[in-house]
């Protein structure tokens, strides 16, 4: 759907379960998700905008679609500094809409984005950058459940057996269990992307416990001897085919 949308020029809101992207003539303008932080975490979180400043910028312009060109335009931020934090704000969004298990997509025609045009991004780079960038994580540590679910520090964390950079301390320092990767990014005001990264080195090393895909249960005994050792095949090559990616997240660190 979003590929026909490109290829229409269609201007409107393309929603599923994990957030929504915001098309202009067939380009994305802006995206936002519930597990990425937003425009303005990263932009106050910096310093580079006090929140009363943003929330008068959203006020001011929001009803005509503005906010970005006002904060350009009143002198908040200049305006290459907003095209580098709006598009960190829309890749990072991008990746949590645009994941396989995102749902079902709708499309709402004519829908626009409050903080208006700011530096559209053709579609293909968008879809582009989001598969390089799950690609990028699985090849460190293959279990997307570290993206949404609390993850918590192991001893070896605890202990700091693990070396691990300032940036890694301080996202070990919010891994209590109960905190996700995207609940640590917005606490720090980092850029989602970048802590996921971080959470899944850090699972890698083993300072983190992190959420694993459940084993497949085990095969009841009344199964024929051809479907139960096909069965068990098929498990030894996913092991291997797992082993060789933890080799090639291990390698890469």
């Amino acid at each position: 759907m979003l590929l026909r949308l490109a290829d229409e020029r269609a201007t409107g809101a393309l929603l599923r379960d994990r957030g929504t992207l915001y098309l202009l003539d067939g380009k994305v303008v802006h995206a936002e998700s519930p597990a990425s932080p937003g425009i303005e975490v990263l932009l106050t979180m910096a310093g580079r905008l006090r929140p009363e400043e943003w929330r008068q910028a959203v006020s001011e312009a929001g009803a005509l679609g503005r906010v970005g060109r006002f904060l350009v335009d009143s002198g908040r931020v200049s305006g290459g500094e907003l095209e580098l934090c709006h598009l960190g704000a829309l890749y990072d969004a991008a990746y949590f809409v645009l994941a396989p298990d995102s749902g079902p997509t709708r499309f709402r025609h004519g829908v626009a984005h409050w903080i208006g045009p700011v530096r559209p991004v053709p579609v293909a780079v968008v879809d582009r950058e989001s598969q390089r960038r799950r690609k990028l994580l699985d090849r460190i540590w293959p279990h997307q459940e570290t993206d949404t679910a609390p993850v918590l520090r192991t001893a070896a964390g605890h202990r700091g057996g693990t070396p691990v950079t300032p940036r890694q301390r301080a996202v070990l320092d919010l891994a209590d269990g109960e905190h996700t990767a995207p609940d640590i990014a917005r606490a720090l005001g980092r850029a989602a992307f970048h802590t996921l990264l971080d959470v899944r080195r850090l699972a890698a090393a083993g300072a983190l416990e992190a959420p694993r895909t459940p084993a497949p249960t085990a095969l009841p005994d009344q199964l024929s001897m051809p479907v139960r050792v096909a069965a068990e095949c098929a498990a030894t090559e996913t092991d291997i085919a797992l082993l060789r990616r933890l080799r090639d997240a291990l390698e890469a660190l």
